[in-house]
């Protein structure tokens, strides 16, 4: 049977609270408010680039856990959502206090108590994933409880077993968990997972890898069997292996306004792109150009198109008259 659904996520989505650029949060009395999360940034973005996305998460019943599911819905994407009672949990947060140098910008956190800290999978449209051509998540979402662990794992074998390739981006939080708690959780799913996404600084300090780009990847796909391995390399790009080649990306050049997103924004590229039909290097592009765009709006999405990623990708740009 065909797939039903292009791709399905599963992870937490929070309200972003953000002054003004310059403003302090301890003094501002204006906070503009966005949904931000690593794996709904993914379904944003690829729908919006064609695919037919769904996200999978547990809100409260509240107007703060409708006002997630109205923005995601109004980029395309079908939520499927546990509803819980508002009065015993509540919408995760976080502030982001943009700075320039020497300060920086600055997030806190205020996710305690979130209504997906207890999803169960069976109060989740778990055959979405099973009828899906491509399942995604983080390695935020097992870091937030025993619950979201114990489920991303139900889904990530829910997958496994109806043939959806399986994708997980490392997404290593430092203010969640410490590096060795993290590394075990994250090997125990690894044998769930057919492509890895990893940022070379975490491979290094999480996950103890030694050497190049190229090193790791060989490293990870020869220890855990992946199809697939992109080790992301900031400003110097990307580096994926498949079936035993290398494929090298640059990345495109951006005016940075708002750098939030951006990891998120990569994978949605890469993975619409292969839903598509395209190869390796054409992922990678569609990768990295999406990347490149998200880097120029604010917030955590990247509110863009498929016109806007081919002239990324073909070099044009400059004023729309």
């Amino acid at each position: 049977m065909a797939p039903v659904t292009d791709l399905v996520t599963f992870g937490e989505t929070m309200l972003r609270l953000s002054p003004p650029r310059g403003e302090r949060l301890e003094t501002t009395r204006d906070l503009t408010v966005q949904a931000g999360g690593a794996e709904s940034n993914v379904a944003v973005g690829a729908a919006r680039l064609g695919a037919d996305a769904r996200w999978l998460s547990k809100l409260p019943d509240s107007p703060l856990g409708r006002r997630i599911v109205t923005e995601l819905r109004s980029h395309g994407v079908r939520p499927g959502v546990a509803w819980a009672d508002p009065d015993e949990s509540r919408v995760g947060t976080y502030y982001l206090e943009h700075g320039g140098e020497p300060r920086g910008t600055n997030v806190i956190y205020d996710r305690a108590d979130a209504a997906i800290t207890t999803v169960e999978p069976d109060e989740l449209p778990t055959d979405a994933v099973a009828e899906a051509e491509w399942f995604h998540t983080t390695g935020i979402t097992p870091a937030l409880s025993e619950a979201t662990a114990a489920t991303t794992t139900a889904l990530l074998r829910t997958a496994g077993e109806a043939g959806t390739t399986r994708s997980f981006d490392l997404n290593y939080r430092a203010k969640l968990w410490d590096p060795e708690t993290a590394r075990a959780a994250y090997e125990d799913l690894f044998e769930h997972v057919d492509t890895l996404f990893v940022p070379r600084r975490d491979a290094r300090e999480v996950l103890d890898r030694e050497g190049g780009a190229v090193e790791i990847a060989h490293g990870l796909a020869t220890e855990f069997g992946f199809d697939t391995v992109v080790v992301t390399r900031g400003l110097e790009g990307a580096v994926a292996l498949h079936d035993g080649s290398v494929y090298e990306q640059d990345v495109y050049e951006a005016e940075t306004f708002d750098a939030i997103g951006t990891g998120d924004a990569f994978v949605a590229g890469y993975v619409a792109e292969r839903l598509r039909g395209g190869d390796l290097p054409a992922a990678l592009r569609w990768g990295s150009a999406t990347a490149a765009l998200k880097r120029t709006t604010d917030g955590d999405l990247a509110v863009t198109n498929l016109a806007e990623v081919r002239d990324v990708i073909d070099g044009e740009g400059g004023i729309d008259r």
